[in-house]
């Protein structure tokens, strides 16, 4: 079960840092805290994680990792 568990989750953590590319600083933190808190979710802490992640992309810059656009703007 755990097994199940953790896969499942590192593919959801995975698809969500490939569509988190955002441009502002707005969609950096939404989509940082999907990740923080999927990650979060994996530990038993997913609201930690959320707030973390979402200060994380709030906080970075767009040019500091640039991975594209974002898939909802394609």
């Amino acid at each position: 079960m755990l097994r199940h568990t953790l896969i499942h989750t590192s593919l959801a953590v995975a698809l969500l840092g490939l569509a988190a590319c955002g441009s502002t600083p707005t969609e950096r933190g939404i989509t940082g805290a999907g990740i923080g808190g999927a990650a979060g979710y994996a530990v038993g802490a997913p609201v930690t994680g959320a707030v973390v992640g979402g200060a994380a992309g709030v906080f970075t810059d767009e040019d500091d990792i640039n991975l594209g656009e974002p898939i909802w703007k394609w």
